[in-house]
């Protein structure tokens, strides 16, 4: 069942659990994660993202997952992520994407804000929701891991979402994009305070590589999506196979238990419902 952000993050948010976000760049993947959700009985959100693209255009992909999505037996958003361009995103909307991530989060603040204000303009115009991000999640191989003043504050975070009418928040919590080769420093403090202070539901990038008390604590203190791709990667690449089809099937089947992995600390297991 094809659905927006706020048809399952609300809920996660209200029963303090999680929802995935599995980027998906062929059809492996997209099998894998579908039939993961279906199997944990839990909601998913699949997509891509703006620098996987090279990886598997949109208009390419766009079809197949929204296809899978449709006829999925739990709910299922497609959601584009990290959309750096207005143009992309644009595109992503157009294809039926029920959901966009601009992130303007690594330029100016206040152009941040007018920019994703808009989206969600848009976005909300033609049925899909928004997420947006302050602060700024960076790349494992350049984090110094120690607490920064680049993570996301209450203030930001709230005059942020006021202005802008953002359907979901990610925020900047000692997280980063990719392998971790150093233990991530994570501000659980900082994120107790940010969920007191807004309503909207938070998420959490850069989750590959976290520890099963990373998850279940973010969870705990208030995260409701968590955005997972290295780790499907690893997983995928780690399957062997004596011929190509083979070598599918253990890749599928490889990315599925991970999925499911996922699933069972987001505490998302069993929650999609009677679909």
């Amino acid at each position: 069942m094809l659905v927006n952000l706020n048809e399952v993050l609300k809920k996660a948010q209200q029963e303090r659990y999680a929802v995935g976000l599995f980027n998906t760049i062929d059809t492996d993947m997209l099998e894998a994660a579908i039939s993961a959700a279906e199997e944990m009985r839990s909601p998913i959100i699949i997509g891509t993202a703006e620098v996987l693209l090279p990886y598997g255009e949109l208009e390419l992909i766009a079809p197949s997952v929204l296809a899978a999505a449709r006829r999925a037996s739990v709910p299922v958003v497609v959601h584009y992520d990290h959309g750096l361009t207005f143009e992309r995103c644009m595109e992503a909307l157009k294809l039926g994407f029920t959901s966009v991530m601009f992130d303007g989060s690594a330029g100016d603040a206040q152009q941040n804000i007018r920019d994703t204000r808009e989206m969600v303009r848009i976005a909300h115009a033609m049925g899909a929701t928004v997420e947006g991000e302050i602060g700024h999640v960076g790349e494992a191989a350049a984090e110094d891991h120690a607490v920064s003043d680049r993570y996301t504050t209450v203030a930001e975070a709230r005059r942020f979402c006021e202005e802008t009418g953002v359907d979901a928040l990610a925020v900047a919590i000692g997280t980063a994009h990719g392998a971790y080769k150093l233990k991530p420093c994570l501000d659980l403090q900082r994120l107790r305070e940010i969920r007191a202070a807004v309503e909207v539901p938070l998420v959490l990038h850069g989750g590959s590589g976290l520890s099963d008390a990373d998850f279940k604590n973010t969870v705990r203190d208030g995260i409701a999506k968590i955005n997972i791709f290295t780790d499907l990667c690893e997983a995928g690449a780690a399957a062997e196979g004596a011929s190509y089809l083979e070598l599918r099937a253990a890749r599928v089947a490889a990315v599925r238990e991970a999925v499911k992995a996922k699933m069972r600390l987001f505490g998302s297991e069993g929650k999609a419902g009677g679909c």
